[in-house]
């Protein structure tokens, strides 16, 4: 038995052969349409940011409170920008028989002092003479200041913007930097005010 032969027509024969190349190109081309296109990836370089200044945070202040307050003497931790009316408050406020026109409620705190609220009968006890009149320098408004020897509004005015910007003052040779300040200032200053 033979087997069939493939039509000896050569026109059958091209026809094929062109249909075949046909299927062929068309199968290419949707392999190729359908292929994902690549992706442009753009790597763009980083921005630059601005570094935040890292700036001066005090931290809460340790104060005793003793006399006439309603929990006794105590030890109380408070935040850096306390007053002695903070104080007293924390300490469960002043005892009906507490003389608080002697006081200075709003004078702010700093780290180590001692509030004493007299009571009505206590004698007028004189101010110590390590802090009666010091000025703290690193927290010292504009009006207590003015209350230094060659200090005018100005130069108070440059010493609270150079505090801020710069933090507080270590020592009484960090007042140099302030503009209107010079040797004759600082000697004057020298025995007016704390560093603290």
């Amino acid at each position: 038995m033979t087997a069939p032969s493939a039509p000896q027509n050569p026109r059958v024969l091209i026809a094929t052969l062109a249909l075949l190349a046909v299927a062929f190109a068309g199968a290419v081309a949707l392999a190729l349409a359908t292929r994902p296109q690549p992706v442009s990836i753009q790597v763009l370089p980083p921005q630059p940011t601005a570094t935040p200044q890292p700036t001066h945070t005090p931290g809460p202040i340790t104060v005793y409170v003793t006399g006439a307050v309603a929990g006794g003497n105590q030890l109380l931790t408070l935040p850096y920008t306390s007053r002695v009316q903070d104080a007293i408050d924390a300490a469960g406020g002043a005892l009906a028989d507490a003389d608080l026109s002697r006081v200075n409620l709003a004078s702010r705190l700093r780290d180590g002092d001692q509030v004493h609220v007299p009571a009505q009968a206590e004698a007028a006890a004189l101010p110590t003479a390590n802090t009666a009149g010091l000025v703290a320098i690193n927290r010292a408004t504009v009006e207590e200041l003015l209350t230094l020897p060659g200090i005018g509004p100005v130069t108070a005015q440059a010493i609270i913007d150079y505090r801020e910007e710069h933090g507080p003052f270590a020592d009484l040779e960090a007042l140099d930097a302030v503009n209107g300040i010079g040797p004759r200032t600082l000697e004057a200053l020298a025995d007016l005010i704390i560093f603290d």
